[in-house]
């Protein structure tokens, strides 16, 4: 388990400007060893900012978008094109300003097709998307991700992870959640187990009602109470927050450089 990091921006716009110049900068150094990055996004206010950041940002093309992996760590289980949809938002954001290889990008199965009214063939179907990316190296049924973006909710929730919800304990790779305590109820989400195969794991927090959950994952609170607790990356673990969601930092966490 990898000691997090945490860095601290003024206010909301300059961290998703911060975390955006972060992920384009570690996107540029993956493929400059020739290998293709494997992206995980999330959705929420923040990242959606976050996503507008890059998309805005001259040095975006620094990224050969067409090799990047790209793939979602939860989404709402509604009809295709739904505006609360993760995949929708990330491509109103960004995804639609890029040149994507459209066989890269995978996104979860939406509640329509083969998958209506099925939010576990929408799972399973997804949990096969991930072997069939998976190769050798990886040594497990999903690809080793080089950065996995979350958000946290003020119960501390990850993806669609809630505390003392059954998914916690899901050895699967993906997961339906039915009864969400947050709207809509019906949902697909990666697992803790698979969150975890990621070099790194980037947490991009904001705002004031978030400081209670961001202090008690910081401060070694139990997953099931907390479940961003549970999600660390292999090399790196990073809390990019705003000061607000700083707010309740214990302080030799707050002491850390901030922007």
């Amino acid at each position: 388990m990898t000691s997090p990091i945490v860095v601290t921006h003024r206010g909301a716009d300059l961290l998703a400007a911060a975390a955006a110049a972060r992920l384009v900068t570690r996107l540029v150094d993956v493929q400059s060893t020739g290998r293709v990055p494997s992206l995980v996004l999330t959705g929420g206010s923040i990242a959606t900012r976050m996503y507008a950041a890059l998309a805005a940002m001259p040095a975006r093309d620094a990224v050969d978008w067409s090799r990047v992996e790209l793939w979602w760590g939860d989404e709402r289980f509604l009809p295709p094109g739904h505006a609360d949809r993760n995949e929708t938002q990330a491509r109103a954001a960004l995804l639609d300003r890029l040149r994507l290889d459209p066989a890269r990008v995978h996104a979860m199965p939406a509640d329509g097709g083969p998958y209506a009214g099925s939010p576990d063939a929408a799972a399973d179907a997804y949990a096969d998307a991930l072997a069939a990316a998976a190769q050798p190296e990886d040594h497990g049924p999903v690809p080793v991700f080089d950065v996995v973006l979350l958000g946290v909710g003020p119960d501390g929730h990850v993806a669609s992870l809630f505390p003392e919800r059954p998914e916690l304990y899901d050895e699967r790779t993906a997961a339906a959640v039915r009864h969400a305590p947050k709207p809509p109820p019906t949902r697909v989400t990666l697992t803790l187990p698979t969150l975890r195969q990621a070099r790194e794991v980037w947490f991009v927090v904001a705002g004031s009602d978030k400081a209670k959950a961001v202090r008690l994952a910081l401060s070694g609170a139990g997953l099931m109470q907390v479940p961003a607790a549970g999600v660390t990356g292999t090399r790196q673990t990073l809390w990019l927050l705003d000061h607000d969601a700083a707010a309740e930092l214990p302080t030799a966490l707050a002491q850390m450089p901030s922007t």
